[in-house]
């Protein structure tokens, strides 16, 4: 069925949000997004959209302008951290012609998320920071200002810290990794190709991959250690920090982070999948249902499948309970796999006996030679996947 009249308020006004806000208005529904922030804007970090997140970019008819503001990506490149020697290569040109796999910069697809949701009439209201929800036939919000919003549906893309969450699920139970990342864009002085380059280091890695047409690079560092940090990107750190922890890595790595400034750090935390992804005339999406590690880079990307899949789930039901339901059907055991793959990377990056480094690396490098096609048909069921049919 066509949405028409079905009143839905989005908490959060990231990716995930903006995606489903479109995606249920494209249906008819009639949609406020709520966003804590004095603008709808995102700073300092790239992403990566694969084939399955850039399924649904398509399909909500933004392919054309986000790929405008995005660099195609050419191959992952996992490195040897100390000589920077290329151990093997993902080479994204060989994926199916209808597999496009893209570097963004946050802010960007922001934007472009951003201009189609006001376009196509949805209401974003500003400085709305919403502190409690409470679930029924007509769900309410109560925000910090003092306001009420009611609707038929509240849809919570709230993020790590999701009210709505903790009201369907009870307290989060996270716990420290024992990894910290930082964060940083840095001019692209290095001439870095269009690839994701991963420096494989004993107990760390640092991924690179250039941004807007390749004038900037996008660093993300992770490091193994006891001491915990906080959770979120809002922090900054000494660059100096950052530095000392890559002091080993190859000269190409120093010169990229030689220019890094105040770079985000912050902690990674597991989190539990949410057991209840909706309840009465509620429903959580993205981080708020999922948080996931950033070992894939998927985060993006599955909060683009869960706003097509919602938005698709209700218009194939009479009821709004159903749709939920079919909703989380959908996609539960989809995030759960793709967490558990992102959870399994992290070793493989940080090894630290060199003996055992150096087996695992010419592995997988005479893999790479012998069965080059393997390297990319591991992913297919990531990859390959499409919501937008599937839903």
């Amino acid at each position: 069925m066509e949405l028409n009249g079905l009143e839905c308020v989005v908490a959060g006004g990231g990716i995930g949000g903006l995606a489903a806000a479109l995606a249920l208005r494209q249906r008819g529904a009639e949609v406020t997004v709520l966003e804590q922030a004095e603008a709808i804007t995102e700073v300092g970090a790239g992403i990566q959209i694969s084939p399955n997140g850039l399924r649904v970019i398509d399909a909500l008819g933004l392919g054309e302008a986000l790929t405008a503001r995005s660099l195609r990506a050419e191959a992952v490149s996992l490195r040897d951290y100390r000589r920077g020697k290329e151990v093997v290569k993902l080479d994204l040109r060989h994926l199916p012609a209808d597999q496009g796999y893209y570097f963004v910069h946050r802010a960007d697809i922001i934007d472009v998320l951003a201009a189609a949701v006001r376009e196509a009439g949805v209401s974003i209201r500003l400085l709305q920071k919403v502190v409690e929800i409470v679930p029924g036939v007509r769900p309410q919000v109560t925000l910090a200002n003092g306001d009420a919003v009611g609707a038929d549906l509240v849809l919570g893309a709230d993020g790590l810290q999701s009210v709505l969450r903790g009201v369907l699920n009870g307290p989060a139970e996270p716990f420290f990794t024992g990894q910290v990342a930082w964060r940083a864009v840095v001019p692209n002085e290095t001439a870095h190709p269009p690839q994701a380059r991963v420096h494989m280091g004993p107990g760390r890695h640092l991924v690179s991959y250039p941004l807007r047409d390749g004038r900037q690079v996008n660093l993300v560092g992770v490091e193994e250690r006891g001491a915990w940090a906080a959770e979120g990107w809002q922090h900054v750190d000494d660059a100096n920090n950052m530095r000392r922890a890559f002091a080993g890595f190859d000269a190409e790595v120093h010169r990229l982070l030689d220019a890094v400034e105040a770079p985000g750090l912050w902690g990674l935390f597991r989190h539990p999948v949410a057991r209840r992804w909706h309840g009465e005339g509620v429903a959580l999406l993205g981080d708020a249902a999922h948080p996931t590690l950033p070992f894939l880079a998927q985060g993006a990307n599955m909060a683009l499948e869960d706003a097509w899949g919602l938005a698709a789930a209700l218009a194939a039901e009479a009821r709004v309970e159903a749709g939920l339901a079919g909703y989380q059907a959908l996609r539960r055991e989809r995030v759960v796999r793709v967490i558990a793959a992102a959870n399994g990377n992290a070793w493989k990056y940080h090894l630290r006996n060199p003996l055992v480094r150096g087996v695992a690396h010419a592995g997988m490098a005479a893999l790479a030679r012998l069965a080059p096609a393997r390297m990319l048909e591991q992913f297919d069921w990531l990859y390959g996947y499409d919501v937008t049919r599937a839903a």
